[in-house]
């Protein structure tokens, strides 16, 4: 079984403001403590293509495992190591990133898409954020009737982180703009 999910939030900031955001967000030492469930994150490879101005990047990022202590335990791994892909064009103001899970696919398939855009009603002073969810435990013999209890806490999980993330990136866009505000104001 598979359980989605799909999610929208509204930034009142730009476009360049969000995406700027977005590459901060795990970096930045003040969100260690709301997004604790991030343990690394790496630059894998980036590359700008000069002919349609795209800029692609991949990450690796290590989490820690969801859900219940017990399945962990049986899977004998309580971190999980993710690849993130990410799609920037400048041109026409979109940001796509795509995260799967590379290891513990035996178990379970997690595989996230966000997507900002400027809002169509506010394209210069909002920005959409699209976030589509898809978690897939693999059931163990022994464990075949727990499987949709553990996707479900899964999901509830990723909810929660995802509203953390959103928090993050609400702090990181008012320092930007706060940022911007100074340096305008010392021109």
């Amino acid at each position: 079984m598979v359980r989605a999910y799909t999610q929208e939030h509204v930034y009142k900031h730009p476009w360049e403001r969000v995406t700027s955001a977005s590459w901060r967000k795990f970096s930045d030492p003040e969100n260690k403590r709301t997004l604790s469930h991030i343990l690394e994150v790496d630059t894998l490879n980036r590359k700008l293509d000069p002919l349609s101005g795209k800029l692609y990047t991949t990450r690796a990022v290590t989490v820690h495992a969801p859900g219940p202590w017990f399945i962990r335990k049986i899977v004998g791994q309580d971190i999980c190591h993710c690849v993130e892909s990410t799609v920037v064009d400048a041109r026409t103001r979109s940001m796509q990133l795509t995260s799967r899970n590379i290891s513990l696919q035996k178990f379970v398939e997690v595989e996230e898409k966000i997507r900002y855009d400027p809002h169509p009603d506010n394209p210069n002073g909002w920005t959409i954020c699209r976030q589509e969810t898809s978690i897939r435990i693999k059931p163990l013999s022994a464990l075949a009737s727990m499987a949709e209890k553990v996707e479900h806490r899964c999901a509830e999980k990723f909810l929660q982180n995802s509203a953390k993330g959103r928090e993050v990136m609400e702090r990181i866009c008012k320092y930007l703009e706060a940022e911007s505000s100074g340096i305008a104001n010392q021109l």
